[in-house]
């Protein structure tokens, strides 16, 4: 027995999902439900509550103030059925003007959505872009079939029947159904992806270095991500301790290594994601041998690098689309947003490194992503894998445009 949360949103065939909680628990699950104002136009709260022998969280009449979190962590699954554009559109943005928008913020359970709309909406560009964003997000989407729709005419949209949904939604709890559980593999399939990772080193002499601190971690995850879902990667490291699967990767020390390993590749990549921590400074002297320890100080000059993401961003062409990062300790979004136009990027992926909790050896990270048009999204904290298919996505998307 499963607790199954059923969401429904205002579209003509949510008196379909009176029958999806029926199916449900004729199964033997649990089952609550929740609803938009919209839905209760089309089919009263009073219906569901007496199939389900639950409250029915609604907009207007909420058990408590956070019943959306109680709700959320009570379910093992949850389906919203029908899934209309108004509502695929806000999950994808992460807006949570609602309490069923405001429970699936706070899920941490398989979300699964059963899109119903009319033809020419299913078919727009925005809505098509949105589901295949909520897809690479592990967001699971039950197509739609053909037929007679609502407003009398015939085409793609109409909304899976109850028994297909929740055959799919048992499914996916049971881990049987590998098709709904795959994310999609082929987002990104034949593009060029040139991703940079990993530390720089700046030696001074032949044993001893500057560098910066960096595990290589998320440029890493981001290069398995793009490969898994059909890129062919080009990946240039620093020195790393990360085993991977990326059959084209280019290790270089220095930063000026990796600017013109970065060079033999740029022209040719479609999305570049400049994740590597390089160097600002190097020494502008190398000793051939080892410096050996004297009583008097040291002095130690410094010169700059070359600014790799700078000349990505001022030589890119219309076709291709950069990402950078900003590692910040304070005023990260004063800085990400200055770093944005100064090196002319389209998106900066920014985090605050002084947080214990994520970044630097982590496995996890909580990313803000500053985009060129103003946008601006919080990733929330999740590992670097799941962080790294919304930056891909997020690339992709604007890559399409």
């Amino acid at each position: 027995m499963s607790n199954i949360l059923v969401g429904v949103t205002g579209g003509i065939a949510c008196y379909k999902t009176a029958y999806l909680v029926r199916e449900f628990i004729r199964a033997g699950h649990n089952v609550k439900v929740m609803m938009t104002k919209k839905a209760e136009q089309f089919v009263g709260h009073t219906t569901f509550e007496a199939l389900s022998l639950y409250k029915v969280l609604r907009e207007d009449n909420t058990p408590t103030p956070i019943s959306h979190i109680d709700y959320a962590s009570w379910a093992d699954i949850c389906i919203i059925a029908p899934a209309t554009a108004n509502i695929i559109g806000k999950i994808n943005a992460g807006i949570a003007d609602n309490e069923l928008l405001s429970t699936v913020l706070a899920l941490t359970c398989p979300l699964v959505l059963a899109p119903a709309m009319n033809t020419n909406m299913f078919h727009n560009i925005t809505v098509k872009e949105n589901i295949k964003s909520l897809k690479a997000k592990g967001i699971h989407i039950i197509d739609t079939e053909s037929g007679l729709l609502a407003c009398q005419t015939t085409g793609e949209g109409k909304m899976a029947e109850p028994d297909v949904i929740a055959k799919k939604v048992l499914n996916i709890l049971n881990k049987e159904d590998i098709e709904t559980l795959h994310i999609e593999n082929d987002l990104l399939k034949d593009l060029n992806i040139l991703i940079t990772a990993g530390p720089t080193k700046e030696y001074i002499d032949p044993v001893r270095y500057i560098t910066n601190k960096s595990s290589g971690k998320m440029g890493y995850a981001l290069a398995e991500e793009a490969y898994k879902m059909g890129a062919n990667v080009t990946l240039i490291s620093g020195e790393v301790n990360i085993n991977s699967s990326i059959p084209n990767i280019n290790f270089v020390a220095s930063a000026e290594d990796m600017y013109n390993a970065f060079l033999n590749h740029f022209n040719k990549a479609d999305i570049i994601i400049m994740a590597a921590a390089v160097a600002d400074y190097t020494p502008d002297f190398q000793h051939n041998s080892k410096i050996k320890k004297k009583d008097a100080e040291m002095e130690l000059k410094l010169v700059k690098t070359k600014d790799i993401l700078e000349y990505a961003g001022h030589n890119k062409t219309n076709n291709q689309i950069l990402v950078g990062f900003a590692a910040e300790t304070d005023n990260m979004e004063e800085y990400a947003k200055s770093k944005l136009v100064k090196k002319n990027a389209d998106i900066i992926a920014a985090n605050d490194v002084s947080r214990k909790d994520i970044g630097f050896d982590s496995d996890n990270n909580e990313i803000t992503l500053f985009f060129k048009n103003g946008d601006k999204r919080n990733t929330g904290k999740q590992s670097k894998s799941d962080i790294a298919k919304i930056i891909l996505t997020e690339s992709a998307i604007l890559l399409s445009l």
